[in-house]
């Protein structure tokens, strides 16, 4: 099994019981929980493929892996609740498994197409962290990427491997996917921040400093 087809197996579980939880979260029927699962499993890798020039009706080439993703949010749904509790607890862990395994293999899928270095980190990016986004828009909660802690930035880092060759055999590729989750978790666990900048309560602003027509 070539290493992209191994990565594109655990971003699939991953993200598909991610996006089941999240629905069962919200108190989605088992419809909408199969929606967001699939969402969240393939979101990502069909924005990718819109912007490397990829036929987004490819999807339905990737019949074993929508068997899977479906599988996947239906063992989802039967778990029973003390199993759930405990995958509560470790959801970051599984967050950050689908995040680097869809990083690392969408940044391979841009660099196979010989596309440019940016190419390849935006590739990465969008593969990593699309899905999460659209699955938590249709939850109603802010986007995992848009948190506190750093999130997108390790897919970033995964796709410059990538795309500059610092990463290329299948062991540099499992290695640098083993990287991603531990710097990921490292983030959450010790709270790492990109910075930013607050301008305030609105309330606080003078009104004699607002423009009038």
């Amino acid at each position: 099994m070539h290493v992209f087809d191994l990565l594109s197996i655990i971003g699939t579980i991953a993200f598909a019981m991610s996006g089941a939880f999240v629905a069962m979260e919200e108190e989605y029927d088992i419809l909408g929980v199969l929606v967001l699962g699939l969402v969240t499993a393939f979101g990502g890798g069909m924005i990718r493929n819109v912007l490397i020039g990829v036929p987004v009706t490819t999807i339905w080439e990737q019949g074993d892996l929508i068997l899977l993703a479906i599988v996947s949010v239906f063992v989802a749904f039967v778990l029973p609740m003390p199993w759930i509790k405990h995958w509560k607890r470790t959801e970051a862990f599984f967050d950050a498994i689908g995040l680097s395994a869809f990083a690392v293999q969408g940044g391979i899928y841009a660099a196979q197409m010989n596309h440019p270095l940016i190419a390849v980190i935006v590739a990465a990016a969008l593969t990593g962290i699309g899905g999460g986004v659209i699955r938590d828009l249709l939850a109603g909660r802010k986007p995992l990427v848009l948190r506190d802690e750093i999130y997108a930035v390790w897919a970033m880092a995964a796709g410059a491997a990538v795309g500059l060759g610092i990463a290329a055999t299948t062991w540099q590729l499992l290695a640098l996917f083993v990287t991603v989750v531990l710097f990921r978790m490292l983030s959450v666990h010790y709270k790492w921040r990109l910075p930013r900048r607050s301008l305030g309560d609105s309330s606080s602003i003078n009104p004699e400093n607002k423009i009038s027509l």
